[in-house]
């Protein structure tokens, strides 16, 4: 007996000996460590989020929206809290769009208290998801990048990565004022990751709105014309622009094709340098006009062929010997008399004008992503050099510097850089500074001779449209391929304005290798005739 009270004895004291222990551990938790813990447990209990602004809208010129921000939410998972994995994978997979079982594995993914279910779920499916409170499901709010609009205007617009910033096109050009500044909120969530509070500790601040030049209306039709030429000619690609040539306000930008592949997403009006052809010989005219060395009169005789250096130069068409005036000549597109201006002009003083009138350096339009062309300097040229380089073979140009110099013929002789943007969040852009590069009277000199090209007998006289003065340029250029010209690679282009003495409206269009036919005249000139012919009543531009 006294043995087992002895030992009763121990097992009290030790009883009691523990029972103090804790006390003491007690104590020391609930005093000494308590701010601690308390902290400790809070931030498993309180997360600061990131709330992300919403990005701006692009929009044309009259506020219809081709970009815009929409509310989303990336559902997420934390494993370890999920109760009853099988009844809510049934529940989650039709908002999400997700079989049950792939919703179910990750669910039950082992070893992780955290997995991705959904990214950028729209908001109307993510509040779905957040009516079900099931334990274990987060939102994280963020947006997502919507084109109400399909692929209107995709190349100019461009499009954003899937952080949410820039990657082409205005999105990338001006990132820095459509992503606007975050905003930070903070969510206290109860013990099984529901929240109970949230508080806004810093504000979002909205990206700015960016409009555009563009129409809406007119990008619609281009884009529609450039299909029709996809479809018919099966080019490499294809661009139009349409521009104001007195402000270089960009009313239409459109490529073909316009979506698919990242190649096609290249903007063609920017990035296409194209030896330019026939319609590089106004550049020529011009600086003759100019420098006073021809008038549109002067009268040059065009032999069969025209010998120069260690080159046989023809025209398109087989002819005998001819005099022809310096309007004639643009009016039939003749090569061997835009060399004989060319001659006239001078290499130096060829080159000047090339340079004058912005070619071999970027426009300057508000788009990234612009190319310069090539273009040499006279010291460079070979004897042979200004054999080809008057009537647009042997320099390359971009589709957009085209549209720049003639403008500047259509306005009078000043060269502006065409631009895209009208306003940043509601303040208009300044207008781009040009320059006077010819007279008015040269301009105007070029614009009666560039009309012969769609009267009767010139390179275009199919793309008139009845009860409109017109003016323009036809262009059919052999593709260089490893240093020699192609006989079956061409690139087509047509280049015009209307009406002729104050135009309001310049149109390019440019088929980089079509099939079938390879004419500017044939495939370039009827799509700029399409264009303008739904353009001049939609724009107000009254016959003459």
């Amino acid at each position: 007996m006294a043995v087992i009270d002895r030992r009763i004895g121990i097992l009290f004291i030790v009883f009691v000996a523990l029972l103090g222990l804790a006390l003491a551990r007690a104590t020391y938790l609930g005093s000494v460590r308590a701010g601690s813990l308390e902290r400790a447990a809070a931030t498993q209990q309180v997360s600061n989020v990131t709330v992300p602004a919403p990005r701006g809208a692009i929009t044309d010129r009259d506020g219809a929206e081709l970009a815009l921000s929409e509310s989303a939410d990336d559902i997420v998972a934390d494993p370890y809290l999920i109760k009853n994995a099988v009844s809510a994978s049934a529940e989650l997979s039709s908002l999400l769009g997700m079989p049950q079982l792939t919703v179910l594995n990750l669910l039950t993914k082992p070893h992780t208290g955290f997995v991705y279910l959904a990214h950028l779920l729209p908001a109307s499916q993510a509040n779905a998801v957040s009516d079900l409170r099931i334990p274990g499901i987060s939102l994280i709010p963020e947006t997502r990048r919507v084109y109400p609009r399909g692929d209107e205007a995709a190349q100019v617009v461009g499009s954003v990565h899937l952080n949410g910033d820039g990657a082409s096109g205005i999105e990338y050009r001006y990132n820095g004022v459509l992503e606007g500044t975050n905003g930070l909120r903070r969510i206290v969530n109860d013990a099984i990751g529901q929240p109970i509070s949230i508080d806004d500790l810093k504000p979002t601040v909205p990206g700015k709105t960016v409009a555009l030049t563009i129409d809406s209306g007119l990008q619609q039709e281009v884009e529609r014309v450039l299909a029709e030429v996809g479809a018919e000619y099966s080019p490499q690609g294809a661009t139009a622009i349409a521009v104001n040539p007195a402000t270089g306000a960009i009313l239409a930008l459109a490529n073909w094709p316009a979506n698919g592949s990242a190649s096609d997403l290249q903007d063609q009006a920017i990035g296409l340098n194209y030896e330019p052809g026939s319609t590089f010989k106004a550049i020529t005219v011009a600086g003759a006009l100019q420098n006073g060395v021809v008038t549109p009169n002067t009268p040059f005789d065009i032999p069969p062929v025209l010998q120069f250096a260690d080159r046989q130069i023809h025209d398109a068409e087989d002819h005998g010997y001819e005099t022809l005036t310096v309007a004639q000549i643009l009016k039939y597109s003749s090569n061997i008399g835009a060399d004989l201006i060319g001659e006239k002009l001078g290499a130096k003083q060829f080159d000047y004008w090339v340079h004058r009138f912005g070619f071999g350096q970027p426009t300057g339009v508000d788009l990234p992503g612009e190319q310069s062309g090539i273009v040499l300097r006279w010291w460079q040229y070979s004897g042979s050099s200004m054999a080809n380089l008057p009537f647009g073979q042997g320099e390359s140009v971009t589709p957009m510097q085209m549209v720049a110099a003639y403008s500047a013929i259509a306005n009078g002789g000043i060269l502006r850089a065409p631009h895209v943007v009208q306003s940043v969040g509601g303040k208009p852009t300044a207008l781009p500074r040009g320059h006077q590069i010819i007279s008015a009277t040269t301009a105007s000199q070029l614009r009666d001779m560039l009309r012969g090209v769609l009267a009767d007998g010139g390179t275009a006289s199919g793309a008139a449209i009845p009860g409109y003065d017109m003016a323009g340029k036809t262009g059919t250029a052999n593709i260089a391929i490893d240093g020699h010209y192609s006989d079956s690679a061409y690139v087509a282009s047509f280049i015009g304005m209307v009406p002729t003495d104050h135009p309001r409206l310049v149109v390019a269009v440019v088929v980089n290798q079509p099939h079938g036919s390879i004419y500017g005249g044939s495939v370039a000139a009827p799509a700029f005739q399409q264009i303008v012919g739904w353009a001049v009543p939609y724009l107000g531009i009254p016959p003459r």
